[in-house]
This record gives structure tokens, sequence and C-alpha cells, in this order.
């Protein structure tokens, strides 16, 4: 079983979103995606100011395997990318929903937020994957 936590939102394309204090959202790649991936060894994020629309590809993740896309869950405009993915991708493998955050966005309707699946709805996408 895939870790899922809880207070988080997903999208099927296995990104998590994480909601803060200041109506501001935190933005990385579920637990799924990086075993899915295996380990990354180059990670691309999008740089302060870029407005992105939602299901927009706007980040890069790189594995021994393969390049995958990482999609703007909702639309808005990106505050920060995680620096230290760039010296250090790993983390996303070993720390995907905490230090392995991929950027930080300013949502244009932060009521998008609220179609977002929960844990559980991720679970039965996963679920469906098997």
């Amino acid at each position: 079983m895939s870790n899922i936590p809880a207070e988080l939102k997903y999208v099927k394309s296995h990104e998590w979103v994480r909601r803060e204090a200041d109506g501001t959202v935190v933005i990385g790649i579920t637990d799924h995606a990086q075993h899915a991936l295996g380990d990354l060894v180059f990670v691309d994020v999008p740089k302060a100011g870029r407005k992105v629309a939602s299901g927009e590809a706007c980040a890069v993740v790189e594995s021994v395997k393969a390049a995958s896309d990482v999609y703007a869950p909702v639309a808005g405009e990106v505050l920060e990318g995680n620096p230290a993915l760039a010296n250090a991708p790993e983390i996303l493998n070993s720390d995907p929903y905490g230090a392995g955050w991929m950027w930080k966005l300013k949502p244009s309707n932060p009521a998008d937020l609220d179609a977002l699946l929960d844990a559980a709805g991720y679970q039965k996408i996963l679920d469906e994957l098997k």
C-alpha cells in the first residue's frame, strides 16, 4: 500500500497538493509516482513568476528509467521552485511529501482545490492500476 497522507489533495497524474494557511499551495509528486520512476537523477521545477494552467506540464523529473512531465493540479502563479532538488533530486525519492516538494503556487481560483481527489479517491485510482 502506498503512503497517501490524508491531509493532502491529489490528482490522477500523481501530484499532491497541500494548502497552506496563507492560501498558497505546495505541490509535489506522490510516493507512488517516485516508486514507479525509480531513482531520480534530474529534476526541473518551474521558475517563480510563471503562470500555469491546470493540467499544464510545468516540471520534469528524470530517473535512470525515464523522464516524466509533472503537471499543475490547479491554475496559478508559481511563487518558487524547490532549489534543493537541482543538486539533490533523490530527495524526491526519500521524502516526497516533505523536503521533496517541487513548487509553491498562488492559485488563480482557490475553489479549484475542492475538486481535487482526497486520499481515498486517490487510493481508488491506484487500486485500478493494479
